[in-house]
């Protein structure tokens, strides 16, 4: 706790120099929180020009099924800086998420969130909770690559790289050592993908080797969300991919007290982007009720990121002592602290009021202390030396059919698959589901219309021309692929996943 401060600061100096960076007030309640935010930010003297963009859905009406014009694309780029409300995503139609094409369009690789509780003025079950969530934000199964094969089944491409998880966890180990943070946290399910999520654990050692000032650990997703759930102070800093990330992310931001205070940064290699995690809530929308404070708090994290720290610590306490003060929105009402309920434009007055003024309770900043949370220069950080190519070498393929026979028994298919392996290949097995159905299969197993069949070569490897010649006698026994996946070894080492019984 700091000490308790009867005397106002001095306001933060107005500067000659102002940022100029792009807003986009969003849908839903965007606009409402936007523009309480922006107020206290012109009452705070803060340096900064605002480009107004327009995102979102009048974008879509407009025709731009990614919800971004192209002059929105070309102001992001020149200014370097994003500052965006929550966006609303038409459903169906084939729009896509701005929020997701923003990420992924413009390399913003990491996503940052903080998750402090401010207890008691904001309820929480665990005071004291401080956890930084680095999200790995451009692969994962939000690469959003899917197709229907069958009748019945459809597939979600998972897609890990190397230096997708070398940059996101380099960066959430740099965070944690220029904030003086204690410990880095990796979340993975490699116990069960093995070479996606395993990629990003051995990452994670390899980087972790190199900063021995901090400690590193492994948890498996579901046991250290549920440890997350349940001692969050075990955590500091938690780096993990894309989709545990949003998950553990949103969680980590309700125990701490509420989703509407959680902000995030999202940087890359030159811009960065700042946002509220809540979405646009539009059943809110226009009844001046929300909670402008995940936008705020990404407004000074924006702040610290163009190095106003000053201006941001200035801010940052106005806010803790509007909530000392017991001003607060529906969403943090409570019988104990709480005065008065304010809607969104006089929580933004309140603030603004405030500037100058240190929270009496709360660990407050210090307006000319430049040891705030600081976000690592985006510039690319020195990697791991990159290994030599390895010899790559074709052992196989798995092929997909669309197989709907009445029984749908594995070992009525196999023999017809055996036939056209020919002397190059044997079949190895027969997968539905994931699940191996031949050689050996249970009679219990659930089996839909889509099945892997992996064939194997009988040589050391095989090339192109042998696995379209074996599609190609697939196809006059009367089985047409619908997908194909070649099997191979990189340095003698398998590079996909074992079945069963081979």
């Amino acid at each position: 706790m700091s000490a308790i401060l009867t005397t106002p600061l001095s306001p933060v100096p107005v500067k000659a120099h102002k940022h100029r960076v792009c807003v986009a007030r969003g849908d839903g309640v965007g606009p409402e929180i936007t523009d309480a935010v922006l107020h206290i930010l012109r009452e705070a003297s803060a340096p900064v020009e605002f480009e107004a963009l327009e995102l979102g859905e009048r974008a879509y009406r407009a025709g731009h099924t990614a919800g971004i014009p192209d002059a929105a694309w070309e102001a992001i780029t020149a200014r370097g800086v994003l500052l965006k409300g929550p966006i609303t995503t038409p459903q169906g139609g084939g729009y896509k998420s701005v929020n997701v094409t923003l990420r992924k369009a413009l390399g913003l690789y990491a996503n940052v969130r903080p998750c402090v509780a401010l207890h008691p003025y904001v309820l929480s079950q665990h005071p004291g909770m401080d956890v930084v969530i680095v999200r790995e934000n451009e692969e994962d199964t939000y690469g959003g690559i899917e197709h229907r094969q069958t009748d019945e089944m459809v597939q979600c491409l998972k897609l890990i790289s190397r230096p997708g998880c070398e940059r996101v966890i380099r960066y959430a180990f740099e965070y944690a050592h220029r904030n003086g943070r204690r410990k880095v946290s990796c979340l993975t399910k490699d116990n069960i993908m093995k070479l996606t999520d395993g990629l990003f654990h051995k990452v994670f050692e390899e980087i972790a080797r190199q900063y021995p000032d901090l400690e590193a650990e492994h948890h498996i997703i579901d046991i250290g969300a549920a440890r997350l759930a349940t001692k969050p102070r075990d955590f500091d800093v938690i780096v993990t991919l894309n989709l545990y990330g949003d998950i553990l992310s949103d969680i980590a931001a309700e125990l701490a007290g509420s989703i509407g205070m959680a902000a995030s940064a999202n940087v890359g290699q030159t811009l960065a982007m700042f946002e509220a995690v809540h979405g646009s809530a539009p059943d809110i929308a226009g009844k001046d009720v929300a909670n402008p404070s995940g936008l705020l708090l990404a407004a000074l994290m924006m702040l610290e990121h163009l190095g106003e720290q000053a201006t941001a610590s200035s801010i940052h306490n106005a806010w803790l002592r509007t909530l000392e003060d017991g001003l607060h929105t529906a969403d943090l009402m409570n019988e104990t602290t709480s005065k008065r309920c304010v809607g969104t434009r006089e929580f933004a007055h309140a603030v603004a009021a405030r500037l100058g003024q240190r929270p009496l309770v709360l660990k407050s900043r210090a307006v000319n202390d430049t040891n705030v949370p600081q976000l690592p220069p985006c510039a690319a950080q020195p990697s791991i030396a990159p290994a030599a190519r390895a010899e790559k070498r074709c052992v196989g393929i798995d092929v997909f059919l669309d197989w709907n026979t009445p029984g749908r028994d594995a070992a009525q298919l196999a023999p017809h698959l055996q036939a056209a392996g020919g002397a190059l290949f044997r079949l190895a097995l027969i997968t539905n589901r994931g699940v191996r159905v031949w050689p050996e299969g249970h009679a219990q197993t659930l089996c839909t219309d889509h099945w892997r069949c992996r064939f194997l070569t009988q040589e050391s490897h095989c090339d192109g021309d042998a696995l379209l010649a074996l599609q190609q006698r697939l196809l006059a026994a009367g089985f047409a692929p619908i997908k194909t996946e070649n099997l191979y070894t990189f340095d003698g080492e398998r590079g996909y996943s074992a079945g069963q019984g081979e």
